[in-house]
């Protein structure tokens, strides 16, 4: 990346991310990231948020050292993999609701029954 390219795309919105982001986002690990740093892969800033220091990355380098690092696949693998863990919980979810409305609708309708069995 040259440097102009570098300078501007700290100010551009979404053209960075946080190490933790990046270590969710990619499965790269803290220990990664700051051999990405050391070796000059990645170009990094401090910042903080309520006193907690974290580094700022550019995303593109971010994405290009996992490519150099993992290869071309492991991005698109891994945010499948990502998808689907998430589409798996909400799954999982939504089943405990379906399972506490079925138990609901069993109680109303035998509340009914009784209702309808008293008059």
């Amino acid at each position: 990346m040259e440097d102009e390219e570098i300078n501007s795309a700290w100010f551009k919105k979404g053209a960075t991310l946080s190490d933790k982001s990046a270590r969710n986002e990619f499965g790269l690990t803290q220990k990664e990231i700051i051999e990405g740093i050391e070796d000059g892969k990645l170009h990094y800033r401090i910042n903080s948020v309520f006193g907690n220091p974290y580094y700022k990355l550019i995303r593109s380098e971010v994405e290009t050292f996992v490519v150099e690092k993992y290869g071309s696949n492991y991005l698109r693998e891994y945010k499948i993999k990502t998808k689907l863990a998430q589409t798996n919980k909400k799954l999982k979810k939504l089943k405990t609701q379906v399972a506490s409305l079925e138990l609901r609708k069993a109680e109303l309708l035998a509340n009914l029954d009784d209702l309808e069995n008293d008059d």
